[in-house]
């Protein structure tokens, strides 16, 4: 380990600047108040970068490495790194990750053995512990996540949503609030379109290798301050060479070769290797031969299967396919009881006083409610039925003359006349006609407003003008000042009756129709 005052490591050789061929340093504690991006296409040797800065840093400061491929576990013999498999719960990453910060013990995460949304999920978890550990263990540690584009991708992908916005939100505060909580994020991608862009604009600290892609050069030129000219040289670096600039590694652009390391990867060697001289028959003999005979070779265990992303599409399609278990079939009701109920239903409704400022159709919709909760059958009274109803209960007729007796037809002719009449104004014709009938005195303004299901005394009136304007009825006032309403269809009129009277009581919640009287629902 090569390590210089101040906590400066040798990350390899410069290649240009003012002393090529002289030791290129990273300021280690520089590197703790800041973050470190580093991009290359795959064999750039991001992974060997990596493990030089790993191996440098290692007795200086605590490690945690986010390893999806396995490639780092082989620090743990080495360098004393705990390696902890992802296919731990949750929960129990998240505790792991606690008790890792309180000890201070660096630690490799392997992910291998997990598909990619379970290595999101797991990721997410860990990180979640580092960060939520309490503030008494807040040491510095170098967070170091490989294949950074798999946790914080810059697009929807193959995976759940849910798991991609845990993922990329354990990155953020990774890169954007960890430095308060002594975690320096180190992350390395492939390119930097595939990173979410709110995670790589955290990094202070550059590390560029060989890229190919044009839209990659100019973002990594764009962001070393670099010209077209500059971009270029990008796809000319060799394996394991990188331009450097930040804070930890150098104020101006700077060409490097990163060091050897002593640990290995687990990764395919890169060289050629000459193929085995193993004679044809008895190869083919041991390829072919069935599992049960190979013990040695033990099928491996299945990567847990993941939870299968569903789309809106999905969803649309099982709604459109459900269907429902229809419900028993309740007892049919007798008319007769359904009738009654359902008019004891509406005295409830007229009675109450809130009810009287809502519109008739919002007033037939708490009656269907009502009419369930009594086990009532509401929906055998149509609106055009329930307005008419509502209309007469209203004006506070509660009965009616018995069928046969001398008041029957008059009144018989009174409904009639009612039925040609607007919905607004009937019940208004049938109280005036009532009191006609009746010999009462005329109902006051106030009983008419409620009549119409309102409070207002002034369009009680205009409706009575309305109907003066069509013939149907016809006001006056004599020498008292009361008003007199006549009939011309039922040849009567009422008897003078103060404008300003009181109205008479609302009817009663629960009052029942009386025996042998007309209710307010009439038979079909």
């Amino acid at each position: 380990m090569a390590v210089g005052i101040d906590g400066m490591i040798e990350m390899g050789l410069c290649l240009d600047g003012a002393g090529p061929g002289q030791p290129a340093r990273l300021d280690l504690e520089e590197l703790l108040a800041t973050r470190l991006l580093v991009q290359g296409n795959s064999g750039s040797g991001k992974s060997h970068l990596l493990r030089r800065l790993l191996e440098q840093s290692a007795g200086l400061v605590q490690q945690v490495v986010i390893d999806p491929e396995g490639d780092f576990v082989t620090l743990g013999e080495a360098h004393g790194h705990l390696v902890v498999d992802g296919s731990h719960s949750e929960a129990d990453l998240q505790a792991i990750a606690a008790r890792v910060r309180a000890h201070r013990v660096s630690v490799v995460l392997d992910l291998e053995s997990l598909d990619m949304e379970a290595q999101m999920r797991a990721a997410a978890a860990f990180l979640g512990g580092l960060f939520e550990a309490e503030r008494a263990h807040w040491y510095p540690c170098l967070v170091v996540v490989d294949e950074a584009q798999v946790f914080a991708p810059a697009a929807a992908g193959d995976v759940s949503d849910e798991a991609r916005k845990v993922s990329l939100g354990a990155m953020t505060n990774l890169m954007c609030r960890g430095r308060k909580r002594g975690l320096a994020g180190i992350i390395a991608t492939q390119r930097l379109a595939k990173l979410a862009k709110n995670v790589a604009a955290e990094a202070t600290n550059f590390l560029m290798g060989r890229t190919f892609l044009d839209i990659d050069m100019a973002r990594a030129a764009d962001l070393l301050g670099l010209d077209r000219r500059g971009a270029e040289r990008f796809r000319d670096l060799a394996r394991g060479d990188f331009v450097a600039l930040g804070p930890a590694l150098s104020r101006r652009p700077l060409a490097l070769r990163i060091g050897a390391v002593t640990t290995s990867s687990r990764a395919a060697p890169g060289n050629l290797i000459p193929l085995p001289a193993t004679a044809g028959a008895d190869l083919r003999a041991m390829i072919l031969a069935p599992a049960e005979e190979m013990p040695g070779l033990a099928p491996r265990a299945p990567r847990p299967v993941g939870t299968p992303r569903v789309t809106p599409a999905d969803l649309m399609r099982q709604l459109a396919a459900h269907r429902p278990e229809a419900p028993p079939e309740a007892p049919a009701l007798d008319e007769t009881e359904n009738r009654a109920g359902c008019d004891a239903v509406l005295r409830g409704l007229v009675a109450d006083a809130d009810a009287g400022r809502q519109s008739v159709a919002v007033v037939y919709q708490d009656f269907l409610v009502r009419c369930r909760m009594r086990g009532l059958d509401g929906e055998r009274v149509g609106l055009p039925a329930f307005r008419r109803s509502l209309s007469v209960a209203r004006a506070g007729i509660a009965d009616a003359p018995e069928a046969g007796s001398e008041e029957e037809g008059p009144w018989a002719q009174a409904q009639a006349t009612a039925a040609g009449m607007p919905e607004e104004v009937q019940g208004l014709f049938l109280l005036i006609a009532r009191a006609a009938l009746a010999g009462e005195a005329c109902p006051g303004d106030a009983a008419l407003a409620r009549a119409i299901g309102s409070r207002s005394p002034g369009r009680a009136r205009r409706l009575l003008g309305y109907m003066e304007s069509r013939g149907a009825i016809v006001c006056r006032t004599d020498f008292r000042g009361s008003r007199v309403i006549a009939l011309p269809a039922l040849a009567c009129e009422t008897a003078p009756g103060d404008p300003k009277a009181d109205p008479a009581p609302a009817p009663e919640a629960d009052a029942e129709p009386a025996a042998g009287r007309w209710g307010l629902f009439a038979a079909e």
